[in-house]
């Protein structure tokens, strides 16, 4: 009969190459890597770098929280040791002084000569522990050098007086 394609092709000068094994794959060789530039860092450089910076933002924050609360603390108890014992708070006061603190309307009640003495400037109001504390002018002036925020009223002597119509002595 006619011959194979096999034998056909080694007739035509063709060599035979070895039979390939059946069942066996024959896989394609790796391409070898390409080198890298030098200034490139692979994907775990780089999330060693990105964690690396993550945690020394993290431990700055930290560290400022820490120095802010320390800050606070320290700022406070010199308040306590500033006020102990110079609140000239009445227990008989009956006149009520508003003033505005962080956003809100607040009152402290006084007796008439305190609500003089605090419209002319003489006494100041600071708030401390949640209470409104009336002091003298001085003792005003040291904690409002300690911590401004908690010096709620006081008057500047030396301000010129407005003139809006209203009697000072008016009650309502």
């Amino acid at each position: 009969m006619s011959e194979s394609l096999r034998d056909q092709l080694l007739k035509a000068g063709f060599k035979a190459s070895p039979q390939p094994k059946p069942h066996r794959r024959v896989q394609p060789e790796p391409e070898p890597r390409k080198p890298r530039a030098p200034t490139e860092p692979d994907l775990a450089q780089a999330f060693a770098l990105r964690a690396r910076a993550d945690r020394a933002e993290r431990e700055a924050a930290e560290r400022e929280a820490r120095e802010k609360a320390a800050e606070k603390k320290e700022r406070k108890r010199k308040l306590q040791a500033l006020l102990e014992g110079k609140a000239l708070n009445k227990a008989d006061a009956d006149q009520p002084r508003n003033f505005e603190f962080a956003g809100k309307i607040r009152r402290v009640y006084v007796t008439a000569g305190q609500l003089q003495q605090i419209n002319g400037g003489e006494l100041g109001v600071v708030m401390h522990g949640g209470r409104a504390l009336v002091i003298a002018r001085d003792v005003a002036l040291l904690a409002q050098a300690i911590a401004p925020e908690v010096v709620a009223l006081l008057v500047d002597p030396s301000a010129p007086v407005a003139d809006d119509g209203v009697p000072d002595d008016l009650m309502w």
